[in-house]
């Protein structure tokens, strides 16, 4: 799924989350693209990125919520922009089950324009300190 303009991508993201849709989450990412995970976990191209959040929102991520926060768009060129979205998850299980608490985190993707609209070819989700 290609997306009419980056600031699409917050939405869409929030949107594919809430619904625990792996492939959703998964199509916004080019073929190719990379991504590092909020668990460390690490996938290249769109089919492994979509077992990578398969996996995570069956497991720690399984009751996990977002809640946006400030967005950052950052044109480089016409066809290349990143975009930073900083979220609050809450929800978020322990290996044990528990609780994990709240976290603050950024979502950083390097999006493409390409034939049929913007795509992620680079993306990052870490905790913020």
């Amino acid at each position: 799924m290609s997306l009419p303009a980056p600031d699409a991508l917050t939405r869409s993201f929030a949107a594919a989350w809430a619904a625990h849709d792996a492939e959703a989450l998964a199509a916004m990412f080019a073929e190719d693209s990379e991504f590092l995970s909020l668990t460390g976990g690490h996938a290249e191209g769109r089919a492994d990125i979509a077992d990578l959040f398969a996996a995570e929102l069956a497991g720690a991520f399984a009751r996990a919520r977002l809640v946006t926060g400030k967005i950052r768009i950052r044109p480089v060129g016409e066809s290349v922009a990143v975009v930073s979205q900083r979220f609050v998850l809450s929800g978020i299980l322990n290996a044990d089950g528990s609780d994990a608490g709240r976290i603050g985190a950024l979502f950083c993707a390097t999006m493409a324009h390409a034939p049929g609209g913007w795509q992620i070819v680079a993306a990052q989700f870490v905790v913020e300190a």
